[in-house]
């Protein structure tokens, strides 16, 4: 098992099949975005993977972003394939994530997760975040 960040010159098409396939095992609604969008230069996201015999059975998202009060990560898309989870792979994901906030000296990083994925609340907690007393508010925005 190799943990390692996806870069934009890693990117073919098994590669985005793998990570299509993974994606949709977290949420199979929404439309996923294609990687070499995710991945340009000004868009500022962390793409971490876990490789077990080449394949792609986990991934994490780390979207960074300066804001007046600070610099901010925002953890997304954390997902590891059915079939291997149990293993430690979300957490060996998280750590390399948290690992790569401290060497771009982020403040603090945000996560949201469902109420109902209590084995990942578990391992959030674990990993040392807390749950924060405010509200989100969401708004899709319509497309033209």
């Amino acid at each position: 098992m190799t943990i390692e960040i996806l870069h934009k010159y890693d990117l073919n098409d098994d590669i985005q099949l793998q990570i299509k396939n993974l994606y949709k095992q977290l949420n199979d609604k929404n439309e996923q975005r294609p990687l070499h969008q995710i991945l340009q230069d000004d868009n500022q996201v962390i793409f971490v993977v876990c490789k077990e015999e080449g394949q792609i059975v986990g991934m994490a998202l780390l979207a960074t972003y300066k804001v007046i009060s600070g610099y901010r990560g925002l953890v997304e898309d954390v997902v590891v394939d059915a079939d291997h989870r149990g293993k430690g792979i979300g957490r060996k994901l998280m750590e390399k994530l948290l690992q790569e906030a401290q060497h771009k000296n982020i403040d603090d990083i945000l996560l949201f997760s469902g109420h109902h994925r209590t084995k990942a609340i578990a391992l959030y907690k674990s990993l040392g975040f807390t749950l924060r007393e405010s509200g989100v508010y969401n708004l899709k925005v319509p497309r033209p």
